[in-house]
């Protein structure tokens, strides 16, 4: 304004025009911020707004306590009725006595993961039916019979919280005793007490702080505790290392002998131990048997064991 400028006024111009910056490209990432929260606040409520397709029955069977009979009577199931392609599951009849255990093996769609899914109601099949101690498990209450259900997935999910919380949120009232048993049965109690706080150390979220080994045993232990009477585990050992797989064989050969266990694996060594063996192909069971039974069949069990044990498969 007055044709002249000082180099003061240049620099505190210059500091000025900065501080102007921050403040402006905050706005900008504020709004983008803002346009994706509302975006995702909707979502969330449309989710929360959806109706079950297959509401609780309140009036259903209250368990308390399961042996684990567990009875598939030909059953037929489809994910998507208006899907092109075959069922997931075609026919598909077997018994399995309380306090088995069993595998489940077949290529991938073939129908394993249908079966659990099945198994804890979250589907129900399009016909046929699901038997639980004698009992339609349709005439159960759902979160009464999840409750008696204890479920290892592949994926280990855990939370930023301490070791024993993670443990018991399979029963949150659980005494220290039980955590502790718990630990030893799904031999996770000699890591976790090496660890800084032992049971009360943070594990970071997803488990980030422990090894792949750690964080499936330490699901274990979260299912164990609950004291289920059928317990379903999903390829628990298919992302570890060979030590931490054979740590949870063993734990599996204790646990098998106090309930019924259902194993959803593609690694046969793991499955030689159990009672029964059921092979699936296609959504059909085509064998049963023990892992010499099926071995001596030589059908499709031999030849998908033949194929995981070829020496270019070992590499």
């Amino acid at each position: 304004m007055r044709g002249r400028l000082l180099p003061g006024e240049v620099l505190v111009f210059t500091a000025y025009l900065t501080s102007l910056y921050k403040p402006l490209r905050t706005l900008a990432r504020i709004s983008s911020q803002y346009t994706r929260a509302l975006a995702s606040a909707e979502r969330i409520g449309a989710i929360l707004d959806l109706e079950p397709e297959n509401p609780e029955d309140e009036s259903g069977i209250v368990v308390d306590q399961l042996r684990g009979e567990i009875t598939f009577e030909n059953v037929c199931f489809r994910y998507d009725p208006g899907a092109a392609g075959g069922p997931a599951l075609r026919d598909i009849s077997f018994h399995i006595r309380a306090g088995e255990s069993v595998a489940l093996v077949g290529p991938s769609g073939a129908g394993k993961s249908t079966i659990a899914n099945l198994l804890l109601a979250f589907y129900q099949p399009d016909s046929g039916r699901i038997l639980i101690d004698g009992q339609d498990i349709r005439r159960y209450q759902r979160s009464a019979l999840r409750r008696r259900i204890g479920v290892v997935l592949q994926e280990s999910i855990l939370v930023g919280a301490s070791v024993r919380e993670n443990i018991t949120y399979g029963k949150p009232e659980a005494s220290d005793l039980e955590i502790e048993e718990a630990a030893r049965a799904a031999a996770a109690h000699g890591f976790i007490t090496r660890l800084p706080q032992g049971y009360e150390t943070i594990i970071g979220e997803r488990g980030s702080s422990l090894s792949g080994g750690q964080r499936q045993r330490i699901c274990l232990a979260r299912a164990i505790i609950k004291q289920p009477p059928i317990l379903i585990l999903d390829e628990p050992t298919s992302a570890i290392d060979a030590e931490s797989a054979e740590l949870i064989r063993e734990a599996l050969d204790q646990i098998n002998r106090h309930r019924t266990v259902i194993v959803i694996s593609h690694h046969f060594a793991a499955i030689e131990r159990f009672n029964r063996i059921l092979v699936l192909r296609d959504g059909q069971l085509v064998e049963s048997g023990t892992h010499a039974q099926l071995l001596a069949l030589n059908g499709y069990y031999r030849h998908l064991f033949n194929l995981q044990n070829r020496p270019d498969a070992q590499r």
